[in-house]
């Protein structure tokens, strides 16, 4: 994580327990948090997470307000996502990088995303409560939101108000709902994806049989006071990561029970991962994704189609001003397929295309 940690300035509204702040326009909150306005972070995220009209609307300003355009540059934050299986102990883990990034002097917004009943759509929202903080501290914000219907991990607004987050503190963590094979989302999302696994989880084979063994940039081996069962854990890891042809994947073993130990050498880890990193083309890459993928959700295959497939697509993303935000990327993709030569392209070529886009 590169530069001074930011002052932590007045305490965030809504930080702990206590309120959730006042909604405002969404150019005036995205102003105060282009500026490292802490406070004005919850109602930024209320105003996300919120899926009225005029709401989406605010949501477009804000967001235009902490565009690279607008921001000069990249975000400044290091955003980090943290996933895994259930019970690997992501939360605990969690407690014990909060403290520590705190004690560098860094400000840390979480954003845990949980699972939603598939019989009830509702969600317990647990994990804000796992993570030991301190409510009174004013440099930390904390939020849980529901998974939903998605899959993949995250939650609808988990990748705006990380970006939106991401322009006001110093490290921004996404923790993703408890993951299997494909939940993997988080990848084109965070800087750094550190995969969290607990001992005794399976040997290679089992390893490399799960997707998410496809995305870490570090991979952490919890509960490391285990001893042996811990160290084969890590063993078998770094046989995976040899056979995926990722051997420069580093695997640590930390424990959180006090006292702590390995939790220094991740943050370190992760850091050195960021400062590794062409941020600017890493981030680039991502919201040209997310806007393909925003466009496709609304209008479907039908809609890719319209524009001449995933390659044209892509091709006209990639013209686009490298400034400009999802919501701006994804306007130029709905004004590409309204076009009558676009859509005529697509009907014309449609058997074509298909093709062209397996290839």
């Amino acid at each position: 994580m590169s530069g001074a940690p930011r002052p932590t300035g007045t305490r965030p509204e809504g930080v702990g327990p206590s309120g959730l702040g006042a909604r405002v326009a969404g150019d005036a909150l995205g102003a105060r948090l282009r500026e490292g306005d802490l406070s004005a972070a919850p109602a930024a995220l209320n105003l996300i997470e919120s899926t009225a009209q005029a709401d989406r609307e605010q949501t477009a300003a804000l967001l235009a307000e902490l565009s690279p355009a607008s921001l000069g540059g990249e975000a400044p934050a290091h955003v980090v996502g943290v996933t895994g299986p259930p019970g690997a102990g992501k939360s605990t883990l969690l407690s014990a990088l909060l403290r520590t990034w705190r004690q560098r002097g860094r400000t840390v917004a979480m954003l845990a995303v949980d699972p939603s009943s598939r019989r009830s759509g509702g969600s317990l929202l647990g994990d804000r409560a796992r993570i030991d903080f301190d409510p009174a501290d004013r440099g930390v914000l904390i939020r849980s939101t529901a998974a939903g219907d998605r899959l993949g991990g995250l939650a609808r607004a988990t990748r705006t108000a990380a970006h939106a987050l991401a322009a006001a503190f110093d490290v921004v963590v996404i923790e993703t709902v408890g993951v299997g094979q494909a939940e993997t989302e988080v990848a084109d999302v965070a800087d750094t994806v550190a995969v969290v696994v607990q001992p005794g989880g399976g040997d290679v084979l089992q390893f490399l049989k799960a997707g998410i063994m496809e995305i870490p940039d570090v991979l952490v081996v919890t509960k490391a006071d285990l001893g042996q069962i811990a160290t084969r854990t890590r063993r078998d890891l770094s046989a995976a990561l040899r056979s995926l042809g990722s051997r420069a994947t580093p695997v640590l073993a930390v424990s959180s029970l006090p006292p702590p130990t390995g939790i220094d050498e991740l943050v370190d880890a992760l850091a050195a991962h960021r400062e590794g990193l062409d941020l600017a083309d890493r981030r680039l890459a991502a919201r040209r994704a997310a806007a393909l993928g925003d466009f496709a959700a609304e209008h479907g295959e039908r809609g890719v189609r319209a524009l001449g497939g995933r390659t044209e697509a892509e091709a006209l993303l990639a013209a686009q001003d490298p400034g400009l935000d999802v919501a701006a990327l994804a306007n130029a993709l709905e004004l590409a397929a309204s076009r009558p030569a676009a859509r005529g392209g697509g009907r014309a070529g449609d058997g074509g295309l298909e093709g062209g886009d397996g290839a």
